[in-house]
């Protein structure tokens, strides 16, 4: 089975991606934490065996920021080969800038409405299976 870990700050987000994950039979939610850096740490304590096979990352999130959380990811030689994705409620140029010359179009606007919110992890799944 794959897995996902998530950081979302905003806790109706985290609470839909995990309704949402706990239908598929192919994926299961690794972890879900608030930030970037609550999730750098819970990366890096995992047994290399039990790395996610995806990230996702909230844009807006305090502490470290989606991009700035990437970047450390990237940085890694034990974790750069993990796909990661970007979402936000608000994608400026910028963001979808830095994010796609890192992800090559992995920067995703969140939606409003929960059948919106479905497509976009099901867009967010391909990349692993």
């Amino acid at each position: 089975m794959k897995s996902v870990l998530l950081a979302d700050d905003d806790i109706d987000d985290r609470e839909m991606f995990e309704e949402i994950l706990a239908d598929n039979r192919e994926v299961s939610l690794a972890g879900s934490v608030e930030n970037g850096q609550e999730l750098l740490s819970l990366l890096f304590d995992l047994d290399p065996r039990s790395l996610p096979d995806l990230i996702v990352l909230d844009h807006n999130m305090p502490k470290l920021n989606g991009i700035q959380t990437l970047q450390a990811i990237k940085k890694n030689e034990k974790y750069r080969h993990i796909p990661v994705v970007i979402f936000s409620t608000y994608c400026d140029n910028k963001l979808v800038t830095e994010g796609t010359g890192i992800l090559r179009k992995a920067v995703f606007t969140k939606p409003s409405s929960f059948n919106e919110y479905e497509n976009m992890i099901t867009a967010f799944l391909k990349i692993i299976t």
